[in-house]
């Protein structure tokens, strides 16, 4: 049996929205994260990254966690990558290339588009849309994911989705990255293959059912 540790607003969406997807049974455990918690340091209710029984499954004591029988997963596109393979049909790979390239994509992902589109995220959250700095911190996150969302506007150019022309889980996990940039008023709209793609995967049922779960747990 699957279980999954870790509330919707936290990178657990990428896999909730998988699951989904997918419609597999599991077990979803809503493992908050400490820092959320009036008390930083509380171990006890609710379940949280600090308590003893968290980490006992999680040493690093971060969510998403996945437990699947004997294997624990820490990391979530590691997670999402597995639950595609083993249960997702063609919603992973079907060939050892479509692996490589739901791979590649994934660390893709992670390495150049989460980190800048995070710091828009955050920026927007903070206000800085209303302020000198916090508009040359957006505008320097967004210069920094345009090279990478060059690369993807060409891609999609030429191909309906990222793997074998097919809505899989290399789209949930460039999707989940790409959304923290969201929030950039213009950015998206220089890349309209990438904004339309976007929109696509978005206005999927399985999205909209981990995004209206995710709405409803406190911010």
């Amino acid at each position: 049996m699957i279980t999954l540790y870790g509330v919707y607003r936290s990178r657990a969406s990428r896999p909730l929205w998988l699951l989904n997807e997918i419609g597999a049974p599991y077990t979803h455990v809503p493992v908050i994260q400490a820092y959320r918690l009036p008390d930083a340091k509380a171990t006890d209710a609710p379940l949280n990254t600090a308590s003893p029984a968290f980490l006992a499954v999680n040493p690093m004591g971060q969510i998403p966690t996945l437990q699947d029988g004997d294997l624990v997963l820490t990391e979530s596109f590691a997670i999402t990558l597995h639950l595609a393979r083993t249960l997702g049909g063609d919603l992973g790979p079907r060939t050892n290339a479509e692996t490589a390239l739901m791979e590649q994509w994934a660390l893709f992902g992670a390495s150049a588009i989460e980190v800048p589109a995070l710091e828009i995220t955050y920026a927007v959250a903070d206000g800085g849309l209303k302020t000198p700095e916090g508009q040359a911190m957006i505008s320097l996150a967004a210069e920094k994911l345009r090279r990478p969302l060059a690369r993807l506007e060409a891609h999609l150019a030429a191909h309906s989705h990222m793997v074998g022309n097919r809505f899989t889980v290399a789209d949930i996990n460039l999707a989940e990255c790409i959304r923290y940039g969201q929030s950039h008023p213009t950015l998206l709209g220089e890349f309209p293959a990438v904004k339309a793609w976007l929109e696509g995967c978005q206005s999927r049922p399985a999205f909209q059912k981990m995004w209206t779960a995710r709405l409803a747990e406190p911010a």
